[in-house]
């Protein structure tokens, strides 16, 4: 559910499930089986779970029902439509009078992006986008949004095979223009300031040279002048925003090489530096840290990064066997967090025992082009 900014409206939905397959698991224990039975739709079933959105008074008390047919129990960043907030793809306005919503098609082809009356349930279609594959709103977290005061949308989409961030006019539905563009993926928009027509977010892959899933920290104006790089140095960029919008704190780091703590302003002008991290003991330990490799896919069109763990007494005029660890996704890679890490599930461990461990986010793996997701490499 997700309460109105004056607690005064709620937000939710009613769920059918009736039609839908029943699964069943029995449990092995000592003594009698468990039967389990819970819904869970199978390709067979005609429909999926429906949900019925309603808005619910609080104060009357009284359920206003939004007059749409029943909608999948989809969401735009997984099947689960309380996968990344209390209610997804729903905001109010300020007043809690309107309602801006998504409905996600069974197979995450169709978004259908409404705007419902709080107090009618009338329910206004503004625009829809269609994809061949699967319509994700972002990296991690929904990029879309609302802003109700100038009646505008700020919408995700991969439509020119990367993930950008476009503007719409909430009231016709017409594309207002593009906010980002260029060979990179914007992953998460952190701050919107309506005011000043300034958004800022992460983006991974822009900065020449370095690791395309390093995540870097972005503001460009809405109207996509003035795109302007926040972190500049070669590293994964984990940001935090200060309470008055003002600053940020910047850790920044890379498999092999420790963070550092920065102090910026939103413009993107060193304050200070917070801290270097000591890692003279870890080393003293005798620990190594793993090697970032790129090598070429087996089609010769992508460039693919990962690490390599080798032992430590490695010795480069002999030969070892190769320990391929695999993890394809789609949802993430082998590799997990650029940052720096001590220690990374049992690689090191492995590759002491006489090994070589490579770890390789293939193509299929999420945060760079669509093209580079759906690519099915041949190993």
């Amino acid at each position: 559910m997700l309460w109105s900014p004056d607690s005064k409206k709620i937000a939710t939905f009613q769920q059918d499930q009736r039609h839908v397959s029943n699964m069943y698991l029995v449990s092995t224990n000592v003594g009698a089986p468990r039967l389990e039975e819970w819904k869970y739709p199978l390709p067979e079933d005609k429909k999926i779970i429906q949900i019925e959105r309603v808005i619910i008074e609080v104060d009357v008390p009284k359920v206003v029902r939004l007059k749409i047919p029943s909608d999948d129990r989809r969401g735009t960043l997984s099947d689960d439509i309380a996968s990344g907030s209390p209610y997804d793809d729903n905001e109010w306005n300020e007043d809690a009078s309107k309602l801006l919503f998504v409905s996600t098609s069974r197979d995450h082809k169709t978004e259908k992006i409404r705007i419902a009356d709080a107090t009618t349930g009338d329910v206004k279609e503004i625009f829809e986008e269609k994809v061949a594959t699967q319509y994700e709103s972002g990296q991690g977290s929904i990029n879309n949004h609302f802003l109700h005061q100038t009646n505008e949308i700020i919408w995700y989409s991969e439509r020119d095979d990367w993930g950008h961030l476009y503007l719409y006019n909430a009231i016709t539905g017409k594309l207002k223009n593009q906010i980002t563009k260029g060979a990179f993926v914007v992953t998460q928009l952190l701050k919107v300031d309506e005011t000043n027509r300034v958004l800022y977010f992460n983006a991974n892959g822009r900065e020449p040279g370095r690791d395309p899933y390093f995540s870097h920290f972005y503001r460009v104006n809405f109207d996509g002048s003035k795109l302007t790089l926040l972190t500049p140095e070669d590293g994964n960029h984990n940001v935090s925003l200060s309470p008055d919008g003002k600053y940020f704190t910047d850790n920044f780091s890379k498999p092999n090489v420790p963070p550092t703590s920065v102090l910026r302003n939103m413009q993107g002008k060193l304050i200070t530096e917070l801290e270097k991290t000591d890692i003279s003991k870890l080393l003293a330990t005798g620990w190594k840290a793993p090697e970032p490799i790129t090598v070429k896919s087996n089609d010769g069109k992508w460039d693919l990064y990962g690490l390599m763990f080798t032992p430590k007494n490695f010795d480069k005029t002999k030969k070892y066997p190769i320990v391929n660890y695999v993890y394809p996704g789609p949802q993430g890679g082998g590799v997990g967090s650029r940052n720096f890490a001590s220690s990374r599930v049992d690689h090191q461990a492995l590759a002491d025992l006489g090994f070589i461990v490579v770890i390789i986010d293939g193509a299929c793996n999420p945060d760079r082009s669509k093209s580079f997701m759906m690519h099915v490499m041949v190993i």
